[in-house]
């Protein structure tokens, strides 16, 4: 493996080492190489969120047209509906 050298704030250091110390990681370069597959993680999952919203931003687009509505009505419409489905 390659060695990097990265900066970390004291409170970072301090909780670092208190997971190596406490036995929840063998090293520090694991508690590192496991946040960093969090993050990935996490970044996998955002890119998923932005596509699906991207997806049904297209089809709200693709549509037609909108139409506005005022508060009273949109919440008779949505109980009509509701009643409709039984």
């Amino acid at each position: 493996m390659r060695t990097l050298t990265i900066s970390l704030s004291p409170q970072q250091i301090a909780r670092l080492h208190d997971a190596v110390e406490s036995g929840a990681y063998a090293s520090n370069s694991e508690v590192i190489r496991d946040a960093l597959r969090l993050w990935e993680q996490r970044e996998e999952t955002r890119r998923m969120e932005m596509s699906r919203l991207k997806k049904a931003y297209d089809e709200g687009m693709a549509s037609g047209k909108g139409r506005e509505v005022d508060a009273a009505t949109l919440l008779a419409e949505l109980k009509a509906e509701t009643r409709s489905r039984g």
